[in-house]
């Protein structure tokens, strides 16, 4: 195996698990209780957060609990919107105190469970998942969101296990959301190395999304780390078509064309992959990427200097064909 090749394998699985992070666990807005006084400031906050309003959402949120102590509904949902500004301590703290109010509250538990999730506290994540399963069986977003967490404790068996379960109780009309789970069951798959059955989910979920970046980029890692550059050559292609500045694509596209000795067009890719690599600040895979650009170049280039040698009876005596 080349040192080329093991870079794949390395970098491959490392970036197929970053595309957990893109897929966002499941939640929802909660608008009961609005029909109170302060309801109106819940439902512009509501409204607000439709927009994508998160500041302006919490301060309509805020004024509503002070209006009403015990509002628990505006304080899940203004946690919700503590989750898409990323300030997970403060949505976690209200998270507690809609769960102090109605400790029966599925939508407190599904966005708390979130917010350790995105801390990386995944046991407590697990922990309110098991609380949604408990209220509401049937709710495949918990299933889900429990598969993540699991997968990002390395237990696989049991991620597959809850995607499957999510997928048993997903509407049949959330067809871009079931194929996310099928991507993440995939990635689970995948690192069991059952390479062939995360091929078939990477290929249900383009099915389900022919737009996911993700899962073309997976299955292109799959096809790579099983042998199939050319496959792989297609799926990375097809996934930069949907994001050009990918750098991990560039970069794995560049190796797969290194190993069918394309190397013009895996120099190419090298290039674009350190100069996106760069703009990210993606300080120690630009420098990897890097060295691997300039040992290819370098190769090429005394292959080239080889290759202008006449064929002499010298040359052919120490083994040097061009």
């Amino acid at each position: 195996m080349t040192r080329f090749y093991r870079f794949i394998l390395n970098f491959g699985i490392a970036v197929v698990l970053v595309c957990l992070f893109l897929t966002s666990p499941a939640y929802s807005l909660s608008t009961s209780d609005a029909k109170i006084p302060e309801g109106d400031l819940f439902k512009l906050g509501i409204e607000k957060m439709r927009h994508g309003s998160y500041p302006e959402a919490i301060q309509d949120f805020t004024k509503a609990i002070k209006l009403k102590k015990d509002f628990a509904v505006a304080y899940s949902n203004r946690c919700l919107a503590y989750l898409q500004l990323e300030d997970y301590q403060n949505a976690i703290a209200d998270c507690n105190q809609a769960l102090k109010f109605t400790p029966n509250n599925v939508e407190a538990h599904l966005n708390r469970g979130l917010a350790y999730y995105r801390q990386g506290d995944y046991q407590a994540a697990i922990a309110d998942d098991n609380q949604v399963i408990a209220l509401k069986p049937n709710d495949f977003r918990a299933y889900y969101n429990r598969g993540l967490a699991h997968a990002a404790l390395d237990n696989y068996p049991q991620a597959i296990s809850d995607y499957n379960l999510a997928l048993t109780n997903i509407p049949q009309t959330s067809s871009l959301l079931k194929g996310d789970i099928y991507n993440d069951r995939g990635l689970a798959r995948f690192e069991l190395l059952d390479l062939k059955t995360a091929m078939l989910d990477f290929s249900e979920a383009i099915q389900l999304n022919p737009n996911d970046y993700r899962a073309y980029y997976n299955r292109g890692c799959a096809c790579g780390i099983s042998g199939n550059n050319s496959c792989a050559i297609r799926d990375f292609t097809e996934s930069l078509k949907l994001n050009s500045t990918n750098a991990q694509v560039y970069l794995n596209r560049g190796i797969a064309y290194h190993q069918l000795g394309h190397e013009p067009a895996a120099i190419a890719d090298l290039q674009k992959a350190v100069e996106y690599f760069a703009q990210q600040g993606e300080t120690i895979t630009y420098e990897k990427a890097f060295l691997l650009l300039k040992n290819l170049q370098q190769q090429l280039s005394s292959l080239s200097e080889i290759a202008l040698i006449p064929r002499t009876a010298k040359t052919k005596e120490y083994g040097v064909s061009s």
